[in-house]
């Protein structure tokens, strides 16, 4: 086989919403999964390494792998056997984009061996069209820090430029959490007071993000549409924001649909933050990995295997 057929493709994690940036505002972060692919000449296969790897399938119904077939099904050209080598650094249903980095690593992988190679775009609506809503997907796509507005055929994805000194500290407890349960939660409807509360912290919140004013980032990290009806969900959701601000964070929010929670602080009080986080939940029984990441700018990589 040609060593030009095995590529390797990283996908960064995302956080989703920001607090107030629910269902539209998507951040990649500095860690990543990363895929294999190689041609084969008679059947697909995987091999899955890393925490959770017992919960991945090892059949077609693989998400990575349905992301994959889902691009020749769309191009109308028959797939060719693969073997798949993944391996798991963004933990599984932690609301840390797992998925959106298998669909848009399957997407890509497609692209490249096809020989009806589809634009950057046909393949974020492809992603958009897998995973329901370009919150994680669009990011872990392209990097940064992502608005998504509009709809189907119409989307308009508006970087946010991320100051410099803004560090994204994650708390990842050792419990899941699934966004179906984090959605039941959720009222059927809300108060206009509470929609016009949003709509100004979210345009407090990019300018924030863009100048690392941090009055304006310990407001605008305030919500009223998901994160008071999810937080008791997690384990100490509380404590955990108290000890925040206690370590000088700029606040706290509910990464994706949880459990993960966010902190952003500055570079100078991100130890402190971390500190408190870990502290807090080992008090109350949760062991928790915490870490401090940059905002990924890169987004997807593609690369070819000479070896």
């Amino acid at each position: 086989m040609d060593s030009s057929n095995s590529i390797l493709v990283q996908v960064p994690a995302t956080t989703a919403n920001l607090g107030s940036g629910f269902d539209c505002i998507g951040t990649a972060l500095s860690f990543y999964n990363e895929f294999e692919f190689s041609l084969d000449e008679n059947k697909t296969s995987f091999t899955v390494v890393g925490d959770g790897a017992e919960k991945i399938s090892l059949s077609e119904d693989n998400l990575l792998y349905k992301s994959f077939l889902h691009f020749y099904h769309h191009t109308g050209i028959t797939p060719p056997y693969v073997d798949i080598k993944i391996k798991i650094n963004v933990p599984l249903a932690r609301g840390l984009g797992s998925s959106a980095t298998a669909i848009v690593a399957g997407l890509l992988a497609a692209n490249y061996y096809s020989t009806n190679k589809l634009s950057s775009s046909e393949l974020i609506d492809l992603a958009i069209e897998l995973e329901g809503h370009p919150d994680n997907v669009v990011p872990a796509f392209l990097g940064n820090c992502i608005l998504s507005v509009g709809e189907k055929n119409n989307w308009q994805f508006v970087p946010i430029n991320c100051h410099q000194d803004i560090k994204f500290i994650l708390g990842i407890p050792d419990f899941e959490l699934s966004t179906e349960s984090a959605r039941a939660v959720l009222p059927k409807q809300l108060s206009y007071h509470d929609a016009v509360y949003n709509i100004a912290h979210l345009g407090l919140l990019i300018k924030g993000l863009e100048t690392g004013n941090e009055n304006w980032l310990k407001e605008a990290l305030k919500d009223k549409l998901h994160q008071p009806y999810r937080k008791s969900l997690i384990k100490g959701y509380d404590d955990i924001y108290k000890a925040v601000i206690k370590a000088d964070g700029y606040g706290m929010v509910i990464s994706g649909a949880g459990p993960t929670l966010l902190a952003l602080s500055s570079s100078i009080n991100a130890e402190k933050v971390m500190t408190g986080i870990k502290t807090t939940w080992g008090d109350l029984g949760v062991n928790a990995d915490v870490r401090c990441l940059d905002l990924d700018t890169k987004g997807s990589t593609l690369t070819i295997n000479n070896d």
